[in-house]
């Protein structure tokens, strides 16, 4: 005998209706398809689902080739995980061959690019040298790239700029500049930002930091990245990889900046690329800025992996 005043529900009168009548999201034309060996990257390419990420990992590919053939901009914003993952050659490469109109950098992907064209080397075992006090306090890194950045504020140039010029005018010091993104960018008339908060890097707590040139080279770079934001209209492509906060937030203010100006700025496309989807990136890039049109696309997956594979697949069905 049931203790409650309520009892199980009589589902005896429910409503049915066939299968063959319902609309469903997911159909086996879409699929993946099983890889043939020997078929290479745009066989891998053809075996995925086009259900979800493979979906969108499609629609990425496609709006990066067409912002090539259109001339439109192709802007990379990059975290510090992008370039201390090893990833500076890939998107080298990716700037030769076209797919790159400019880099955007948050501080820490300016140091990781620095020490590695420096060193060889980058990213410290952060517990450890804490204990003692030595984090962050590389001498070269610290000296060097403040010297850069206030002759830069000097020279009337941003950060990015002023890196690139120290790197090719002391080549001597950067063995292993082939890696860097500042360097090569610099080397090729491709413009690259950084973009800083202070105290959030470790070269501030040297004492050549000056607040006020880097808050002028960042200000600088600012206005920079706006400008180039211009030729995202009528096709361009903005990929955020691995910034959370400060880079999501600098574009928005750049692209309500141009709107504030009058300039058009539609139909482009924007990705968060990252192993997390944060709050910033997905209403910063990929919502509040294509909510009139265009399109914003996330992809979920450790740069590492995912970096490669989106250009091994754009080298390969691009002519």
């Amino acid at each position: 005998m049931c203790a409650y005043r309520y009892k199980p529900i009589d589902v005896q009168g429910i409503r049915t209706r066939s299968i063959h009548k319902r609309e469903a999201k997911v159909h086996i034309q879409d699929f993946a398809k099983t890889y043939e060996k020997g078929r290479g990257v745009s066989g891998l390419l053809r075996s995925f689902p086009e259900i979800l990420a493979g979906r969108e990992f499609r629609k990425l590919i496609i709006a990066l080739r067409q912002a090539r053939e259109k001339g439109r901009a192709i802007i990379w914003g990059l975290g510090g995980h992008v370039v201390k993952c090893g990833l500076g050659a890939v998107l080298v490469d990716l700037m030769e061959r076209g797919f790159v109109t400019m880099f955007a950098l948050n501080g820490s992907a300016a140091i990781h690019d620095f020490e590695v064209a420096l060193a060889g080397s980058t990213s410290e075992e952060v517990e450890r040298e804490l204990l003692d006090g030595d984090f962050g306090m590389s001498e070269e890194t610290g000296e060097w790239m403040n010297q850069a950045i206030r002759a830069g504020t000097d020279a009337g140039i941003g950060i990015g700029e002023a890196l690139g010029l120290y790197m090719n005018e002391h080549a001597d010091r950067f063995p292993h500049s082939r890696f860097s993104l500042l360097k090569n960018s610099y080397s090729a008339g491709i413009p690259v930002t950084v973009h800083v908060a202070i105290g959030t890097d470790t070269i501030h707590n040297h004492p050549d930091a000056s607040g006020s040139a880097l808050g002028q080279g960042s200000l600088q770079d600012f206005r920079l990245l706006t400008s180039v934001l211009r030729d995202l209209h009528g096709g361009g492509v903005y990929l955020n990889c691995g910034s959370a906060v400060v880079l999501p937030e600098v574009f928005l203010k750049a692209f309500s900046l141009l709107r504030n100006l009058g300039h058009p700025l539609e139909d482009f496309t924007t990705a968060n690329l990252d192993f997390l989807q944060h709050y910033r990136p997905t209403q910063n890039v990929l919502r509040r800025p294509v909510l009139k049109s265009g399109q914003g696309i996330a992809l979920t997956g450790h740069h590492e992996l995912m970096l490669p594979l989106l250009a091994a697949v754009l080298i390969e069905s691009s002519t």
